[in-house]
C-alpha cells in the first residue's frame, strides 16, 4: 500500500516550514529561520533574550506584540482620508497592526452614497497604497487577506478553475418492471443546501449503479454508466427492492461568501495547483506592478476559514487515488459518499442500501483512503502553493488552516503564521458544560491543533482570529474580553488579530457600518478604556513570543477512525465529536498543572525515542494519550513499541488499538497491530493501562490518572477545577507560569507547588508592566495563589535574588476583602449625572442604587453614569476597602476629589489606604455601560434590530449597595 511520507510533504515548502530546532527562547518572534528573517522587512527584536531585556521587552512591548484588527473594508467604500483617520484612531488605542479585509457592505447599513469600488482595480488599490504609507509611518504591522470575504473565488474565475464537488443522489424502487428516468430529474435531486450558493452551478451525470437493498459487494451492482449522457435513463428492474445509486458532479456551486465588488462569484477549485496559482499571481502580478515588491508593504498576506460547502474533487482525483493508494476507487465511489447538507456536513437521514457487518467495515477502510488522499491533495496544491507564492513575494503566509479539506497540525506546520479562532458567544461568562465542548469556552476545539502544530515546527508567532462575535457584539464588555483573551492565551495563542474594526466614517449613523465582530468602535463606550486591555494582552504577547511553550504529555486523536465513519469533520465546529471528550482532554492537564500538545501519527512515525520520551525536533513527551484510538497503521504502532519499552507511558481511553488504516493489505497489517499492542500490553501493563474516563468530572478523573501514574507536573494544583488553567513557558533561565481564573463569579485560592529549585519568584504585572518578588511564607517553590473572577497572574521564576518584596507586591495584586471586621452601606440619596453615549445629559437624585435595566426609564441608557455621595470616617488610618460589586461595566473611583483607580473586570473593590481624612470624605464613582441594552431600545434602527432582536438586557450601573469595609 502506498502510504503518506511525512517528510514528503515538509518538503514540498522547507521555506514555510523551517525545521531548525529551538533554543530556550533565542528564536526569532516570529518562528522563522534566520535567512528568512534577513529578508523580512518587519522589525525583529534581538535573537539573544537576556532576564533583563526579556522584561524590558514585556514592559514596553513594541508594535509587532500588540494586538492587530481585522479591518473590514465595508463594501469597498473606502477612501484615503478616513483611512488615515481610522489608523490614528487604532493607534491611539494601542493597537499594533491592522489586516486589511474588503468585505461585502452590511445590507442593515446607510452607504451614504459612497462610491464601490471594485478590488484591485486602479482607484482600489490607490486606497490600498494610502493605508501601505500609513501603517508604515505609524509603524504598524500590516497583512492583507487574500481576495475578499471567504473562501478565495471571483467572477474572473474560468469554469476550469471552480470548485468542484462529486456527490451522490440515491432513488428505491420495487421490482420486477422497467424504469424510465430523465437525466435532468437525477441532476436535479442532487442540490444540496448550501449557505452561499453560485447563481451558475453546472452539474454533470458521472456514475450509475443500480444495487439491491442488501449490499454485500461492489460486484453485486449494475453499472450504467453509458447512459450518463443520455436525456432517458432505461433499465429493467429485477424482483425485490433495489437503490439506484447516481454520482453528479458540481462545478462553481458555491459563491464567495460576503465577497466585495470584485471578488465575489464562484468559489476556486483549492484541489487544483494550477488553478490556485493562477489565482494568486493575478493578485501579485497586479499589485507589485502598481507598488513593487509586496515584502517592502505587507507582513503577511492571509487565508481564511477553509469552509468549502463539501467541495472534494478535481479532475485527476481517480488518476491520483489509484497512484497514493493502489486501486481503483470508482467501484467504491458511490457507497463511501455521504449525502451532503449545509457546510459540507453529512446529512443524517437513511438512505441508500443496507450494508452487510462485512461490507460495511470495507467502505469505511475505502472512505479513510478517499478522506486522507483528499487532504494530501488539498495540502500540496493549495496550502503549499500558498506557502511558496507567499514566500516568493517576500512575505510570510498566515493561513486558518483546518477544516474538512486538511488536517490541522500538518496543515499548520506548513505556514508560517498558524492561526485559530476564539469566540464570544455570550456577554454572560457560562460555566462548564459535561456535554457540549463549546460551553464556557471561547478557545475553540482547533485552537490547541493549531499550537500544537506551531510548537512541532518551532515557530512561537501563533495567531488568533479573536473575539468573533456574531450574537451579541454590543453586550461585550471588557471583562468578557479579557475572558476570551486569556483563555485564548491558555489554548496557546501569542498574537491576537480581533475581529474586528470596522471601516466607518464618523458620520455613518449609529451604530456605523458593522459588519461583524465584538464592536471594538470609537463610538463604543467603553473604547476610552480598551487600551488597559490592550496593553494587558501585548505584554502577554511579547513574553509568549519569546519564550517556548512546555508540553510533556502528548495526545494522538483517533483521525483515521473519525474519516472511516463520518468523513473528516467542519473544523473549529465539528458536527460530529467522537469520542465526545476529545476536545476536553488536553484542558484538564492543563487543568492539573501540566502541558500536552496533540500529535499526527505522521509526527510519531518521525519521532525518536529514548530514555522513555518521544522526541521531535526539540519537544518531548513522556506519556502519550490514546483517546478511543481503534486504526493506527503498523509504523505507528512499532514507534509506541519502541517508546514503552525504553521507559514510556502509554495510556489507552477506553479501548485500545487493533487494526490498520485503510483498505489494501488491511488484514494483514491489522494483526500487527494488534500483535504489537497486545504484546505491550502484556509486557508492560503498568504502563499501558486501558483507562475508563469520568466525563462528569474530568479535571478530577486526571489528578488520580496523574497520580496512579506518576505523571508529576510542571506545577502541582492542591486544588485543581474547571475554571483554574495555567501554562508554563521557559526563555533561558527564566520559567514562566500564567493561571487564569474564567469562571463565572467564584474566587479561587490554591497552593501551587512548582518543580523549580534555586530561583525566586516574580510578580510581573500584565497591567501595568511593574514587577516584585512574590510573596512568600515558605519555601520559593512553593506559593499560595489567589486568583478572583477574571483574574490572572504571571509568575516568573529567575535567578535573581531578593530578601524582601510583599510590600512590593501586595501594590501589584487587586484589593481583596479579605476577613472584614465590620461594614456598612453608603446610603442614599445619590446624585447620578448621565452622560449618554447620544451626547445628551441628564441629572437624578436615586434615595437606592437601582439596576438600570429593571427601570422603563433608564433602561435606554448607555454611557457614562456619574454617582456621588459622601460618608464619614472616624479613623482614617483603619484599613478600609470600598466595594461595588461585580459590574457589568467600567468603574472609577475619586475620594475627595483624588483618583483612586480604575476596574474594569473582577471585583470592583478599592483599596482606599491613605485617601481618606477624618470626617466627611466625598466619593465619585463613574461607571460605563455597554451599549446592548440601548441598542435593544432602538426599534426604528435596522443594525440595532439586527444585532440585537434575541439578546437580552443586563444590568446596568451601580446594582448592589456600596459597601464600606474594614478588614483587619
Amino acid at each position: 500500500m502506498i502510504r503518506r511520507e511525512f517528510i514528503r510533504l515538509a518538503s514540498l515548502t522547507t521555506a514555510a516550514m523551517p525545521f531548525t530546532g529551538l533554543k530556550d527562547c533565542r528564536a526569532s518572534s516570529s518562528g522563522l529561520s534566520e535567512s528568512d528573517n534577513e529578508d523580512s522587512k518587519i522589525d525583529v527584536p534581538p535573537a539573544n533574550i537576556s532576564e533583563t531585556s526579556l522584561y524590558e521587552l514585556f514592559r514596553q512591548p513594541a508594535n509587532q506584540y500588540r494586538p492587530m484588527v481585522r479591518w473590514w473594508w465595508n463594501g469597498d467604500r473606502v477612501v484615503g482620508k478616513e483611512i488615515i483617520r481610522e489608523l490614528d484612531v487604532l493607534q491611539a488605542a494601542g493597537i499594533g497592526g491592522v489586516e486589511i479585509n474588503p468585505i461585502r457592505f452590511p445590507a442593515e447599513a446607510d452607504p451614504m452614497n459612497t462610491q464601490a469600488l471594485t478590488w484591485m482595480s486602479d482607484e482600489w488599490i490607490d486606497v490600498l497604497e494610502v493605508a501601505l504609507r500609513g501603517t508604515k509611518e505609524r509603524g504598524m504591522t500590516c497583512d492583507m487577506i487574500v481576495g475578499s470575504g471567504w473562501p478565495y473565488g471571483g467572477e474572473f474565475l474560468s469554469r476550469e478553475d471552480q470548485t468542484q464537488m462529486m456527490a451522490i443522489g440515491t432513488r428505491n424502487f420495487t421490482g420486477p418492471g422497467h424504469v424510465r428516468l430523465t437525466r435532468a430529474e437525477l441532476l436535479d435531486s442532487v442540490s444540496p443546501h448550501f449557505v452561499s450558493p453560485y447563481k451558475d452551478s453546472q452539474k454533470e451525470l458521472c456514475g450509475l449503479t443500480l444495487v439491491p437493498s442488501r449490499l454485500s459487494t461492489t460486484t453485486a451492482g449494475v453499472r450504467m454508466d453509458e447512459q450518463r449522457n443520455r436525456d432517458f435513463i432505461e433499465f429493467d428492474l429485477p424482483s425485490g427492492d433495489h437503490v439506484l445509486y447516481f454520482l453528479v458532479k458540481l462545478t462553481g456551486f458555491m459563491a464567495v461568501i460576503n465577497g466585495a465588488p470584485g471578488a465575489t462569484g464562484p468559489v476556486l477549485n483549492h484541489y487544483s495547483e494550477q488553478a490556485v496559482a493562477r489565482y494568486l499571481d493575478r493578485l501579485s502580478n497586479r499589485l507589485s506592478a502598481r507598488i513593487g515588491p509586496l515584502g517592502g508593504h505587507f507582513r503577511a498576506f492571509f487565508t481564511d476559514s477553509i469552509e468549502l460547502e463539501g467541495a472534494n474533487w478535481c479532475d485527476d482525483m481517480f488518476a491520483q487515488f489509484r497512484r497514493r493508494r493502489g486501486y481503483d476507487l470508482s467501484p467504491w465511489l458511490p457507497f463511501i459518499l455521504f449525502k451532503v447538507g449545509e457546510m459540507g456536513n453529512a446529512v443524517s437521514e437513511k438512505y441508500g442500501a443496507d450494508f452487510s457487518p462485512a461490507f460495511k467495515a470495507q467502505t469505511d477502510l475505502v472512505r479513510y483512503d478517499f478522506e486522507i488522499t483528499r487532504h494530501e491533495l488539498f495540502e500540496e496544491r493549495f496550502v503549499a502553493t500558498f506557502a511558496k507564492w507567499c514566500t516568493n513575494n517576500g512575505v510570510k503566509s498566515r493561513m486558518q488552516a483546518y477544516g474538512m479539506d486538511l488536517d490541522a497540525i500538518t496543515a499548520g506546520m506548513m505556514v508560517d503564521i498558524p492561526e485559530c479562532e476564539t469566540w464570544i458567544r455570550s456577554e454572560k461568562i457560562e460555566s462548564f458544560g459535561t456535554g457540549d465542548y463549546r460551553q464556557g469556552r471561547s478557545y475553540t476545539m482547533i485552537n490547541k491543533f493549531v499550537s500544537s502544530a506551531a510548537h512541532l515546527s518551532g515557530k512561537q508567532l501563533i495567531s488568533c482570529e479573536e473575539m468573533t462575535n456574531t450574537d451579541d457584539p454590543f453586550h461585550a464588555s471588557l471583562e468578557r474580553i479579557k475572558v476570551a483573551g486569556d483563555q485564548s492565551m491558555l489554548s496557546g495563542v501569542t498574537q491576537s488579530v480581533l475581529h474586528g474594526f470596522n471601516y466607518s466614517p464618523p458620520d455613518a449613523p449609529f451604530p456605523g457600518w458593522v459588519r461583524y465582530g465584538t464592536y471594538f468602535s470609537e463610538r463604543n463606550t467603553w473604547w476610552p478604556y480598551f487600551k488597559l486591555w490592550v496593553d494587558y494582552k501585548a505584554r502577554l504577547s511579547a513574553l509568549f513570543q519569546h519564550s517556548v511553550m512546555q508540553a510533556d504529555i502528548a495526545i494522538l486523536p483517533p483521525s483515521a477512525d473519525l474519516a472511516s465513519r463520518y468523513g473528516f469533520q467542519r473544523d473549529p465546529f465539528p458536527k460530529t465529536v467522537d469520542p465526545p471528550y476529545l476536545y476536553k482532554l488536553w484542558e484538564v492537564i492543563h487543568q492539573n498543572g501540566s502541558g500536552c500538545d496533540y500529535l499526527t501519527e505522521d509526527i510519531i512515525r518521525q519521532s525518536t525515542v529514548s530514555q522513555g520520551r518521544l522526541r521531535f525536533r526539540d519537544r518531548s513527551y513522556k506519556a502519550i494519550f490514546l483517546p478511543d484510538v481503534e486504526s493506527i497503521h503498523p509504523a505507528t504502532a512499532a514507534l509506541l513499541k519502541a517508546f514503552v519499552e525504553s521507559g514510556g507511558t502509554l495510556l489507552c481511553i477506553g479501548k485500545v488499538p487493533y487494526r490498520a488504516c485503510g483498505l489494501i493489505d488491511n488484514a494483514s497489517e491489522s494483526r500487527i497491530v494488534h500483535d504489537v499492542i497486545q504484546s505491550l500490553r502484556s509486557s508492560y501493563p503498568l504502563r499501558t493501562p486501558i483507562l475508563t474516563v469520568n466525563e462528569e468530572d474530568m479535571v478530577n478523573w486526571y489528578r488520580e490518572v496523574q497520580k496512579k501514574y506518576a505523571l508529576e507536573p510542571d506545577v502541582l494544583i492542591s486544588k485543581p477545577t474547571d475554571y483554574i488553567s495555567q501554562l508554563h513557558y521557559v526563555c533561558g533561565s527564566q520559567d514562566i507560569f500564567f493561571f487564569s481564573n474564567y469562571g463565572p463569579q467564584d474566587t479561587h485560592t490554591f497552593e501551587a507547588t512548582f518543580h523549580i529549585k534555586d530561583k525566586t519568584p516574580w510578580l510581573w504585572d500584565a497591567e501595568s508592566g511593574e514587577r516584585a518578588p512574590y510573596p512568600t511564607s515558605g519555601p520559593k517553590d512553593m506559593l499560595t495563589i489567589t486568583l478572583g473572577p477574571s483574574e490572572s497572574r504571571l509568575i516568573v521564576f529567575e535567578k535573581s535574588a531578593v530578601s524582601s518584596g510583599s510590600a512590593i507586591a501586595s501594590k501589584l495584586l487587586p484589593a481583596a476583602i479579605g476577613d472584614p471586621v465590620s461594614e456598612r452601606t453608603i446610603a442614599g440619596p445619590w446624585n447620578v449625572r448621565l452622560l449618554h453615549v447620544d451626547g445628551t445629559a441628564q441629572t437624578r437624585v436615586l434615595q437606592n442604587l437601582v439596576d438600570f435595566s429593571q427601570d422603563d426609564g433608564l433602561k435606554s441608557f448607555a454611557g457614562t453614569m456619574i454617582y456621588s455621595n459622601h460618608f464619614q470616617v472616624d479613623h482614617p488610618d483603619q484599613h478600609l476597602v470600598l466595594d461595588l460589586g461585580h459590574l457589568h461595566s467600567v468603574s472609577q473611583l475619586e475620594i475627595n476629589g483624588r483618583l483612586i483607580g480604575t476596574r474594569w473586570y473582577g471585583e470592583h473593590t478599592y483599596d482606599l489606604s491613605g485617601a481618606l481624612r477624618s470626617g466627611v470624605n466625598d466619593v465619585t464613582i463613574k461607571v460605563v455601560s455597554t451599549l446592548g441594552d440601548y441598542m435593544k431600545t432602538l426599534t426604528d434602527n435596522k443594525a440595532a434590530r439586527a444585532w440585537t432582536e434575541d439578546t437580552p438586557f443586563y444590568p446596568m450601573g451601580l446594582t448592589q449597595p456600596v459597601r464600606l469595609v474594614r478588614t483587619q
